[in-house]
């Protein structure tokens, strides 16, 4: 348990205490804070950048009489090994720290050469690639003509996992996404100028029977502006004029479980659609921009193009029993 002092308790658990002039711990004072969370658009980035920051500074309470320099921040980088964290959580967090000392030097607290030397301490290795989770043709078709269209959440629940499957959004894209979305292109349904991650406009292709699922949901909701997707009570009625991305989570979570799916997240949908539209004979470049990557090599860990499990080549090696 590290014994930290109030103060500093104080600035990393206290919202109100997070300011540009942050509080001593003995005779240092933090370098900002606010400035890194206002350079960034995403509110999930936001959270976790600011989790990162108040986690180096308790570790930075703990240890006796530090600079703000690249030994420190290398330090910590072995700290968090030590932890056992992935690869991915450790340079998260690294990445909140080096974003802490570019804002720092920016507004004069630190110097430019410190914060070039800590913005050069490198990121945990990643040993390996982890398996994504992805979806048959089939276990992709059978899960979204699960929900029961009877009932209006069924409608609800149908038209979102068709979204999922059928265009590859995220589930923040799906919340947020509108009726003035929905739009033709070319003699094709469309979303339109969708804002992804990062702030990236994308439009994306609707297929018709993504298009008709959207559309017995809106009809039997009534649902004419706004956004897409609505909150079902336990009533069978419409409630409030938006959802959570959670209600997505547990959406897919609930239809998945009834496959016999116990792991499934609502991104692995959106990875499946991009390897079924791969299977299809899609071009990767058209899937590139169906998902809306900035890198190919994203497109290409979606697609799991490095090693293929259908027809693995271990398979019949010339060594298993005589049938």
């Amino acid at each position: 348990m590290l014994s930290i002092p109030p103060e500093c308790r104080r600035f990393a658990g206290d919202p109100e205490s997070r300011r540009l002039r942050a509080p001593r711990c003995g005779r240092r004072r933090y370098p900002p804070s606010r400035p890194v969370l206002a350079s960034l658009r995403s509110p999930e980035s936001q959270r976790s950048y600011r989790h990162s920051i108040d986690e180096f500074v308790l570790w930075y309470c703990s240890e006796p009489r530090l600079s703000f320099n690249k030994t420190v921040v290398t330090r910590y980088r072995i700290h968090l090994e030590e932890r056992q964290l992935a690869p991915g959580t450790a340079n998260v967090r690294l990445a909140a720290v080096r974003r802490l000392a570019y804002e720092a030097a920016d507004t004069g607290l630190l110097s430019p050469e410190l914060a070039a030397g800590i913005r050069r301490v490198k990121g945990s290795k990643k040993l390996g690639v982890r398996l994504g989770n992805w979806l048959t043709a089939n276990e992709a078709r059978s899960l979204w003509q699960i929900p029961d269209t009877r009932t209006l959440k069924g409608k609800r629940d149908r038209a979102m996992l068709a979204v999922l499957l059928g265009c590859g959004l995220r589930r923040s894209e799906l919340t947020e996404l509108t009726l003035d979305h929905l739009q033709r292109r070319e003699e094709h349904w469309a979303i339109v100028d969708l804002v992804g991650k990062g702030g990236h406009i994308r439009t994306v292709p609707v297929p018709d029977w993504v298009k008709q699922a959207i559309d017995d949901w809106l009809t039997a909701a009534r649902v004419t502006e706004g956004r897409v997707f609505r909150r079902v009570c336990r009533t069978g009625m419409v409630w409030g004029a938006d959802m959570t991305e959670k209600v997505v989570w547990h959406v897919v979570k609930q239809y998945a479980g009834r496959m016999g799916i116990s792991k499934l997240a609502p991104h692995d949908l959106r990875r499946s659609c991009a390897r079924l539209c791969h299977t299809a004979g899609g071009e990767l470049e058209q899937i590139q921009f169906l998902l809306g990557h900035v890198s190919v090599q994203t497109t290409e860990k979606y697609l799991g193009c490095k090693q293929r499990f259908r027809e693995a080549v271990n398979d019949v090696i010339g060594i298993e029993p005589s049938p």
